[in-house]
């Protein structure tokens, strides 16, 4: 009965990204009567849950500062994800990361894959 109703607020077209991945998030906000989309642009550090409770994290340094903020996955909010490249991790949360501060916070990129 649950899954019925929480289906019909469930995003269809949702791409495929994981931990380690940059991603560009296009986010409304309301300021006032006004509504504009602000970006968000950084790397995955985690996702946790699924279906209508989903969410992730995303980690960027903003003027030598770390700035995470974590997004529902199927929030009416959330206008449109976009995966600029993925990363070659072997964890799901990377929260080591908050430690680390210049090369030693980069995720290397996969390797391509071949068709």
């Amino acid at each position: 009965m649950l899954k019925v109703i929480e289906s019909k607020y469930l995003k269809e077209k949702l791409p495929e990204f994981k931990s380690g991945d940059n991603v560009r998030v296009h986010v409304r906000i309301k300021e006032g009567d006004k509504e504009r989309v602000q970006v968000f642009q950084g790397d995955v550090i985690a996702k946790k849950g699924k279906g209508i409770t989903g969410t992730f994290t995303v980690r960027k340094i903003s003027a030598g500062i770390g700035v995470e903020r974590i997004f529902p996955l199927h929030s009416p909010n959330v206008q449109k994800i976009q995966v600029l490249r993925r990363g070659a991790v072997r964890r799901s949360k990377l929260y080591y990361l908050r430690e680390r501060t210049g090369k030693s916070a980069r995720i290397p990129t996969k390797a391509r894959e071949k068709k």
